[in-house]
Order: structure tokens, then sequence, then C-alpha cells
């Protein structure tokens, strides 16, 4: 398939401040579009509400593909505690960023999102950190290390 590419993740939140805490202020991704749209969400969706808000979060430099979606429904219905990560099952595992590790980190521990679970791992050009920390509805989250893009000193 020519041209074809995921545009996009969406996740229902139970707190919309509070992911936009995490995901902006925490993992540096930036507000592209915050909008409530009404239209016929339980035919398409199997929700009760005709109300969603919206939140595009991503790079400005390109809006059109790896955006994290953060939706919240306008419907009156009890919100669960925010679940522990499903160990290993079928379906959705994790998001996962390509971010300066620790600076992400850093940013969350001051915003009270941890602790996090770290590694190295071993690459071509060097070892790479990875850490994993859950985000406000317990979606596991992966923060793998920018690799250094240099061989011998010189940039490629």
């Amino acid at each position: 398939m020519t041209g074809t590419r995921l545009h996009h993740a969406a996740m229902v939140v139970r707190d919309v401040d509070a992911s936009l805490r995490f995901y902006r202020d925490g993992i540096g991704l930036e507000v592209l579009m915050d909008h409530v749209f009404h239209g016929d969400w339980p035919t398409l969706f199997t929700v009760g509400s005709t109300a969603l808000r919206s939140v595009f979060l991503g790079d400005p430099a390109h809006p059109d593909a790896g955006v994290v979606e953060l939706v919240a429904f306008d419907a009156d219905r009890p919100t669960a505690p925010a679940p522990t990560p499903a160990a290993l099952a079928a379906g959705f595992f994790l998001l996962s960023f390509n971010v300066d590790v620790e600076s992400v980190l850093s940013r969350l521990g001051a915003l009270g999102y941890g602790p996090a679970r770290r590694i190295e791992q071993p690459a071509p050009r060097g070892p790479v950190a990875m850490a994993t920390v859950l985000d406000p509805d317990g979606v596991l989250i992966e923060l793998i290390g920018v690799a250094d893009m240099r061989v011998d000193g010189a940039a490629q």
C-alpha cells in the first residue's frame, strides 16, 4: 500500500487536564487541536453521548502522522479507577516515544508521575536508554532514548 501510514491513536481518558499535563507538559507533545465535536457518536462508537472533546497532540512540523488523540465523551457515567497494565495479553500494549529519556522522566517526576522502570539496551551505536511509566489512565508509556547518530565522531 503506497502512502499508507498511521495518522493517530485515540484514547478515552478520565481526566483531560491530567492527561494534558502528562503528554504535553511531561512527554513534550504539543497541542495541535482541542475541540468539542457534536455528532452521532452513539451509532459510530456505541457510546452514550453526542458530544466528544478531541485533543490532538503531536509535532507541529509533522501534524499528519504520529498524533495522540485524547477523547472525552460527555456522558453521565461513572469512571473506574485507572487500571494497572495487563500482563502481555493480546490487544493494545503501549505507546512508545523517542525522547531524551532523562529530561522527560525529570519533567514527569516533577508532575508527580512515576516511578519509572529503566534499562539500557545494547545497540549498534551504543547503549540506548529505555524506560516505562504509566499515564494517568494506566496506559503503559515507553520512552526510548534517541540513539547517537554519529559514527567515529562524524555526523551521518
